[in-house]
């Protein structure tokens, strides 16, 4: 059974960080409700769900993705790249510490779980306003000896390499090429979004099915005409604070 681990809407949410796009009211009780039934999708897809408790002092701590990343060896806990984030990673220590082996991004590192994609041995690190080359290189050296190979990749628009570019399956992506440079991943068939749908890459992929936001109908379609089954799920209280569908649950891999 797949584990995902989540965590509560703070109620501090509407004072969360925002870099690339304005800032607009959120209504607290909405963005809780897209939460619960985001953790009840998980869970109907098969999920053992660790449903943190919400954090009052850290806005953005929902996003639980931006403060690890696991491997099928061993989790990276992150440096976030906001300073006001960085306490978020101690209850996320103590979620993931019975369940798999863990290392440590340190000073003068910064790395958000965002900028993280994993493909097979391959790591792409976005460099963003979040996540600096001194991640990379710490990375380097501390999956060297599993066969790992971490590498940057330029962001340009967007807060998280994950903003840009997402795995749909073992041989595809979801990307805009107009927020990342594609030919990174040419040894990969490239699925691009729909020209209106900008924000339209990041999906989650989970057993048989990929979790994918209900405001971008027009990629699901295109998703769905190449035979993926998609679960749809409103986030729009939650992209207002530039959040997404990989952003609110980090997953270990089977």
């Amino acid at each position: 059974m797949v584990l995902a681990i989540t965590r509560a809407v703070s109620p501090r949410f509407a004072e969360c960080e925002i870099t690339h796009i304005e800032r607009r009211p959120i209504d607290l009780v909405i963005a809780r409700a897209q939460h619960s039934a985001y953790v009840n999708t998980l869970k109907q897809l098969g999920c053992q769900v660790i449903e943190l408790p919400a954090e009052a002092d850290y806005p953005d701590s929902v996003f639980v993705e931006d403060t690890a990343f696991s491997l099928p060896e061993l989790a990276v806990i992150t440096r976030p790249g906001a300073d006001s984030r960085r306490p978020e990673t101690e209850s996320i220590i103590q979620a993931l510490s019975p369940h798999i082996d863990l290392v440590h991004v340190c000073e003068p590192a910064t790395l958000d779980g965002g900028d993280v994609l994993v493909l097979g041995k391959s790591i792409y690190v976005g460099l963003s306003t979040r996540s600096n080359p001194a991640a990379i290189d710490q990375l380097n050296e501390l999956l060297q000896g599993y066969g790992y190979t971490v590498s940057g990749v330029r962001t340009d628009g967007c807060l998280h390499l994950k903003s840009a570019v997402t795995r749909v399956d073992e041989k595809t992506l979801l990307i805009n090429p107009n927020l990342v440079d594609a030919n990174h991943f040419a040894a990969f068939d490239r699925m691009e979004v729909a020209p209106s749908e900008p924000f339209a890459a990041n999906c989650l992929p989970v057993g048989d099915s990929i979790i994918f936001p209900l405001a971008f109908p027009k990629t699901r379609a295109k998703l769905e005409k190449r035979g993926y089954q998609l679960v749809t799920v409103d986030v729009s209280e939650l992209a207002k604070a530039e959040g997404a569908v990989t952003c609110c649950s980090l997953i270990l891999p089977d």
